[in-house]
């Protein structure tokens, strides 16, 4: 695991935010990997994916938005993150120059990348959302969707069954099929975070078997 720095500009000027890259020698591809709204690069469930992801032979490159940097919980503005996408594929391009770059993120996470693809300000192999919020739990009024039929890369939403930011699931199913190329993988039982209700397992547990879909997925698409 190498920590580093990213440099990102905001209207503001530039920021430095944290970089942790982790892979096997030669991966065969590398996950940009982002962190959901209230958690950093280093949550448990973030770490887990890592580890699975460098045991399929890929490398991942977690990092923190700015907001999150700067010790805040709560998400500053969205061009701040979709900026923060953007200087992430540069850097890991650049780092890792051999592999196809693939962009995913837990909940807010993935939502900013698919932000950033649809605005051309990434340009990754494929997008994966775990756990893509596509709304407020209980307010199904307010989708965030509008984007994501501009996106043209390959996405695969990750999905608990049982998450409350995509009940009805009806309305995801709808989102997914109004996208270029887009499918779902549910996760029977899952919540927002893949817990499983009556069955305990740590985050980082859940984190590397998800990784086996994503690589699938890579390998698949890639």
């Amino acid at each position: 695991m190498v920590d580093e720095r990213l440099s990102v500009t905001l209207p503001g000027g530039l920021v430095d935010v944290s970089v942790e890259v982790e892979g096997p020698e030669k991966p065969w591809a590398v996950l940009g990997l982002a962190h959901g709204a209230g958690a950093g690069m280093r949550h448990p469930f973030l770490l887990g994916v890592s580890r699975g992801m460098r045991a399929e032979g890929v490398a991942t490159v977690r990092f923190t938005f700015p907001y999150s940097e700067a010790g805040r919980r709560m998400p500053g503005p969205a061009a701040h993150a979709v900026a923060t996408w953007g200087a992430l594929e540069a850097f890991t391009r650049e780092r890792v120059p051999d592999a196809p770059f693939w962009a995913a993120g837990k909940s807010y996470g993935g939502r900013m990348a698919s932000m950033a693809a649809a605005e051309g300000v990434i340009d990754p192999a494929g997008l994966v959302y775990l756990g893509y919020p596509l709304h407020p739990p209980g307010n199904p009024s307010a989708p965030r969707i509008a984007h994501l039929p501009a996106i043209a890369a390959p996405q695969l939403f990750v999905e608990g069954t049982n998450d409350p930011f995509i009940d009805p699931h009806a309305q995801l199913e709808e989102a997914v099929a109004s996208c270029r190329d887009a499918r779902i993988h549910w996760i029977d039982g899952g919540g927002h975070s893949f817990e499983v209700k009556g069955r305990r397992r740590p985050a980082d547990e859940i984190g590397a078997g998800l990784a086996l879909v994503i690589a699938a997925f890579l390998r698949e698409r890639g």
